[in-house]
């Protein structure tokens, strides 16, 4: 699709939200680009898929595409829209990359057909039929406040949310986005007490105050990741982009990243619990804010609340921490233990990068089919696994006998 089409056809996506608001009705815009591709055969367009290692190409047949490829969402998202990253991007023998994304609400629905396989085959096996779990109480997380800080160096818990009424970030137009993100400022603003913070534009910092925020794990960076540019979410940056964060910088919103918001908590230490409860004391005062401002957040019964990569549909939710573990990471089983603790190891530095000084970040891999609460007791509990064998090995103990059941 040109960017004109894109851009008009966002642009009638939230008119139609706030007409329907106002009880008038408005006709969907036809895609005059997927229409042309009509003239050659699904044979002539089907994209060549054959050393492609994602979820899509796994799924995608010569047959769906030719079923999908005339369809669109209301807004006039298409399915080579939803595939492009997964076509340019053929991912790593050894990395199983998602290969598609949603450009807004009705993606899940129109392309079910192919984002229901992808979703189940990338979620551990979650059917079309099942529902989703969300619990944002933090009074139900069992313990959490005792991680032992000579060993956890920090706690952060974050997730991404999507406005109801507008276009994602890959298919959203210059005026949506400015939209999204005076309604986030509107919003955030009314947030008091230890929540109190500020907005700052990323268009109006300097280079050094941007990188200082980035250093110190605060502020995203320019994507730069081929995912994300052929999805279409660099487009027009920094425009329209920014972070929001209270007085301690603990609790920080990202608006108009990969999600048009990611909300997170984090601080210095092993409280996790702390930290925790921050994060959905936040998150659901955040939510009723936007809600009286008549845009709810994405969210249905079967896939939880909607985000841009169907890898985070859910709760959207990654808790991790940053632990020493420089012994552990050596030891041959680390790696069957973190597969059966339900957990993954990064870099410090993101997902790309490698430890240092044995340290790593550790969070939950699962995101749809288990609640906010019980991904972060995964975290919490198996942090705490880790540590004991840490301390075992450092003595020259043995591990073998606290090696945990597949959770």
């Amino acid at each position: 699709m040109s960017m004109q089409l894109v851009r008009r056809a966002c642009a009638q996506s939230h008119a139609a939200a706030w007409a329907a608001a106002a009880g008038k009705s408005t006709m969907p815009f036809g895609n005059t680009h997927n229409q042309l591709k009509m003239k050659y055969s699904t044979e002539e367009e089907y994209p060549d898929l054959s050393k492609h290692n994602n979820h899509m190409a796994k799924v995608l047949t010569s047959a769906m595409y030719g079923h999908l490829r005339d369809k669109q969402t209301p807004s006039g998202f298409t399915l080579d829209d939803v595939i492009q990253t997964g076509i340019d991007n053929p991912g790593h023998p050894f990395i199983m990359t998602v290969g598609c994304v949603a450009g807004d609400e009705e993606t899940y629905d129109v392309f079910k057909e192919l984002l229901d396989p992808v979703i189940q085959d990338r979620h551990g096996g979650y059917k079309p039929t099942d529902k989703h779990k969300t619990d944002l109480n933090p009074d139900h997380l069992k313990g959490g406040d005792d991680l032992d800080p000579n060993y956890v160096l920090s706690s952060r818990v974050r997730t991404g949310r999507s406005i109801r009424g507008f276009c994602l970030p890959p298919h959203c137009s210059r005026g949506e986005r400015r939209a999204i993100e005076a309604l986030s400022i509107d919003a955030l603003s009314s947030l008091s007490g230890d929540l109190k913070g500020k907005y700052y534009a990323l268009k109006n910092m300097t280079d050094e105050e941007q990188q200082q925020l980035i250093d110190d794990h605060f502020l995203f960076d320019k994507p730069v990741s081929p995912l994300l540019l052929a999805s279409g979410m660099g487009r027009d940056w920094p425009d329209a982009r920014g972070i929001w964060h209270n007085d301690k910088k603990t609790f920080l919103v990202w608006v108009n990243e990969e999600d048009h918001l990611r909300v997170i908590s984090m601080q210095k230490g092993g409280n996790m619990k702390e930290v925790f409860t921050r994060f959905c004391n936040g998150l659901t005062k955040i939510e009723s804010l936007f809600k009286e401002k008549n845009h709810p957040f994405m969210w249905n019964e079967h896939l939880g609340y909607v985000l841009t990569c169907p890898s985070n549909l859910g709760t959207g939710l990654r808790g991790g921490v940053h632990v020493k573990l420089p012994n552990l990471s050596k030891h041959d089983k680390f790696g069957e233990v973190l597969k059966r603790l339900r957990l993954q190891k990064r870099g410090t530095g993101g997902v790309d990068t490698a430890a240092v000084g044995g340290i790593f970040d550790i969070s939950n891999a699962d995101r749809l089919g288990f609640s906010e609460v019980a991904l972060v007791q995964m975290v919490v509990d198996g942090v705490k696994l880790l540590v004991e064998m840490e301390k075992r090995l450092e003595k020259g103990q043995a591990i073998d006998n606290i090696m945990p059941a597949q959770k």
